[in-house]
């Protein structure tokens, strides 16, 4: 198979601290690949670099471009980046309102990314955002409001149609889940299943939920003080742990 992604000896430091280090892997188009670890265990960090909104201090991020060309995120243009991240990426930030604009409409948030790859057809992007409003389990009637009047679980939703409505290939998900209620968290864990599903994303997820991990991702990466400690099959690595720190990890949950 041919690789989406792929991570070179990656690595990051604050100062004396380590952000992560020595990390490698590939990522195939479809996959849903899950990093877990304990706060502070570099897993943000690693996500930063993958989705360059944060610099390597060693190490290469690849991605397949769609002309079918692998190419170094370091060597890309500032007009190649943006294009990338506006059409063939997506980031879903844990707050949504770091990826939202809080003081436009719910449609006009979803039709922004669309005008930001050249439609401009007002009618058509409008139906556009009412097909995902429905897709994300919005009212479309609902297409006027601002996010401002949403539950977190609904702007959350609508971060979620943001991003995929240009059909990007490759979803960078930081903490999706993070802070909704129980049942609430429940309810978008089924929508981000079945949307992944449907349109074949690759996703890149960090949660420290084994239980979302085990839920939505096909390979897992455990990650200790920067460092990628154990990495497989989800269901393998969560079942039957080799990693110490992995072993700890699943007990955790099991006592819980």
């Amino acid at each position: 198979m041919t690789a989406l992604l792929k991570a070179e000896n990656l690595a990051k430091r604050y100062g004396a601290r380590i952000g992560c280090t020595d990390v490698s892997f590939e990522l195939e188009a479809g996959e849903v690949l899950a990093i877990v670890g304990e706060s502070g265990s570099g897993k943000t960090t690693l996500l930063n670099l993958l989705s360059g909104r944060l610099a390597a201090d060693a190490g290469v991020v690849s991605y397949r471009m769609r002309d079918g060309a692998l190419r170094d995120l370091a060597s890309l243009s500032e007009a190649e980046r943006r294009f990338l991240a506006r059409t063939d990426w997506g980031f879903v930030h844990q707050d949504a309102r770091e990826a939202l604009r809080m003081s436009v409409s719910a449609g006009g948030n979803i039709g922004e990314r669309l005008m930001a790859v050249g439609n401009r057809h007002y009618g058509s992007i409008r139906d556009t955002a009412l097909d995902w409003l429905q897709r994300v389990e919005i009212d479309p009637a609902r297409i006027d409001d601002k996010p401002t009047q949403f539950s977190g679980g609904m702007r959350q939703r609508l971060q979620i149609a943001r991003n995929l409505v240009t059909h990007p290939r490759l979803v960078f998900m930081d903490e999706p889940t993070g802070g909704l209620d129980v049942s609430v968290q429940a309810r978008l864990l089924d929508l981000i299943r079945s949307l992944v599903a449907d349109l074949g994303l690759a996703v890149i997820l960090v949660t420290h939920d084994l239980a979302v991990a085990r839920l939505l991702s096909h390979r897992v990466l455990v990650m200790k003080d920067g460092r990628v400690v154990e990495t497989g099959l989800t269901d393998r690595v969560l079942d039957d742990p080799q990693a110490p720190y992995t072993q700890l990890l699943v007990s955790s949950v099991l006592a819980a």
